[in-house]
């Protein structure tokens, strides 16, 4: 059996192993755009004394997000 569409993979249910089949079928209507992903660390920090700290910071690495978020909480504690 010879597969002569896209549609024709989806309508059996066949894998897609390679992007070459994608590029065959669809060639040059396919577009691509590339994102722009930022990270959103949420901070919670507290010890048992009643001390409180709750901050957010966005970057474009995870590491720096936390690291950045931790040290904003720990200036924003407050006494419950």
């Amino acid at each position: 059996m010879k597969i002569k569409s896209l549609e024709e993979i989806y309508l059996f249910s066949l894998p897609i192993k390679e992007y070459d089949i994608i590029d065959f079928f669809l060639g040059a209507s396919l577009k691509e755009k590339v994102l722009k992903i930022r990270f959103k660390a949420f901070v919670a920090i507290r010890d048992y004394n009643g001390h409180v700290g709750l901050d957010v910071k966005c970057s474009k690495a995870v590491a720096t997000a936390i690291r950045g978020t931790i040290i904003l909480a720990k200036l924003s504690i407050i006494l419950m």
